[in-house]
Order: structure tokens, then sequence, then C-alpha cells
């Protein structure tokens, strides 16, 4: 089983009982915002998304890993690698995203987790270059890729959803940890 641990925080793969918790954060209308096509997620649909991302993990070798409190184990969301599909820009490279509940914004738990994601893909996985997709004036996000060493690569449309997104990458050859 993959695990990471930071400071705070331990990444790692999807259990049963991570499905009530990571709903409750996807039921929330501000955390997603900016996450699909903006709408909060069911718990039946969150428990397809889990289901996606392990399959991810089967069969690409990576995948979003639920993001845990070290202290307590309480699960405070999601961060991870996968394939993107869209926008057709940055489809088919390997992608980096995250989502965490609202009570645990602002306090760099998205950078921590990113980070140990982006040395992960170096160090675990050999890749040599992540992209990352963000809809357009998402300051927060924006903030942590900067902090992240990604570079700006323009700007697309989201093929299915319509709306701007800013894209972002890196060569994680020459990544400094």
């Amino acid at each position: 089983m993959t695990e990471i641990r930071t400071p705070r925080l331990v990444l790692r793969r999807w259990l049963d009982d991570d499905l009530v918790p990571l709903s409750e954060i996807h039921a929330d209308p501000a955390v997603m915002q900016s996450i699909g096509d903006g709408r909060p997620r069911s718990l039946e649909q969150t428990a397809e998304d889990i289901e996606a991302w392990e399959e991810e993990w089967d069969e690409e070798g990576f995948g979003m890993f639920a993001v845990e409190l070290l202290g307590s184990g309480e699960v405070v969301g999601a961060v991870g690698l996968s394939v993107a599909d869209a926008p057709t820009e940055a489809a088919g490279q390997v992608m980096i995203s995250w989502r965490l509940g609202r009570v645990f914004w602002g306090q760099g738990y998205a950078s921590e987790a990113a980070q140990a994601t982006l040395e992960f893909a170096v160090q675990d996985r050999h890749l040599d270059r992540v992209v990352a997709v963000c809809r357009t004036g998402d300051r927060a996000s924006m903030n942590v890729l900067d902090k992240l060493g990604m570079q700006s690569e323009g700007t697309a449309q989201h093929p299915v959803h319509g709306y701007d997104v800013a894209m972002f990458g890196i060569d994680l050859t020459q990544y400094q940890e």
C-alpha cells in the first residue's frame, strides 16, 4: 500500500471508511465550485469517484490519495495524479489536482500534500512532467501552483463545461524538492 507522510499529513490509498467524510466534502458547494461542473456530488457519485481513483491506481500506478491529518486520522480531502482527459491541450498528460474540506483551507495543507505528490511523481513514478488545470480566477489553487514552481502555459476552454481554465506545467527533471 502506497503511503506518504509529511510533517502534518498522511497521503494513502482509499479505505471504505473514507466514503462518508469525502462525501461530506463533496457536498459543500464552496469546495466543488471549481471542480467539474461546479455542482456538489452525492454519496453515490463520491463512491464512483473513489472507485475510479482506485482503478487508476491499479492501471497507472498512481492516482488520487486520501489525505488525512497525521494526529487525528481525520480525512481532509484528496490530492494526487491522474491522466487528464480535458481540456484537449492537457489530454493524455499526467495532471496533479486536489480538493480539501473548507474547514481545512488556508492552513497550507493543499501545498504540503501537493508538494509530497510531486516528490512521489519524481522519486517513485519517475515522471518527467506534470500539468495542472484550474479555473481562471481560482486564486487559492493558483497560489498552490506557484508554491509548487509550476509555470503558466496559457489558457483554454473546458470542452464539456465551457468555462475558461488556466493551464500550468512543470518539468520534473529540473524539479527542486
